[in-house]
């Protein structure tokens, strides 16, 4: 379990991510945003359209672990969801104005809850497992970080 002072970190990271993810393509050509580094690895477009799939997913996970008594949530195919038109071909921008949006209401839900809200739970079929919004905050926290950093090994690796 979290202390506020770590919760209020972890809120904090949820609430630079869209700036940090935007500046981390910031200048990138098409080309360089669609570049893969390999034929089963990602490139920063669909991690950028990926990043808000899997936030949206979190918000409305957390959303019914507050209205709902332990719901199971819904489990979706991440990679499937990476390879279809609306993360391979729009512009970043559009994922990253969804994120500003979304982020912020994120937080403002964040910072609302009580230490009992933070103990509620959901349960996810695909890892017969339960998580409190607790581990969920940490969780989300770190996951746009995580595609920060991927982002960054692409540019470096190609020299960008």
């Amino acid at each position: 379990m979290h202390t506020p002072e770590q919760r209020t970190a972890l809120i904090a990271n949820i609430r630079a991510l869209p700036e940090q993810l935007a500046a981390a393509i910031e200048g990138w050509s098409d080309s360089q945003l669609d570049f893969r580094p390999a034929s089963d690895e990602w490139c920063a477009r669909q991690i950028v359209h990926h990043v808000a799939d899997s936030h949206m997913n979190s918000f409305i996970r957390m959303k019914l672990a507050l209205t709902e008594d332990t719901p199971t949530i819904r489990p979706y195919d991440q990679v499937a969801w990476a390879e279809m038109v609306d993360t391979t071909q729009p512009p970043v921008e559009y994922s990253l104005n969804l994120l500003r949006g979304l982020h912020r209401r994120w937080v403002a839900l964040w910072e609302s809850l009580s230490e009992a809200d933070y103990q509620r739970r959901y349960f996810h079929p695909e890892n017969k497992a339960y998580t409190t919004l607790d581990e969920h905050l940490a969780t989300y926290s770190q996951h746009g970080l995580d595609h920060i950093e991927q982002i960054a090994r692409i540019a470096r690796a190609q020299g960008w």
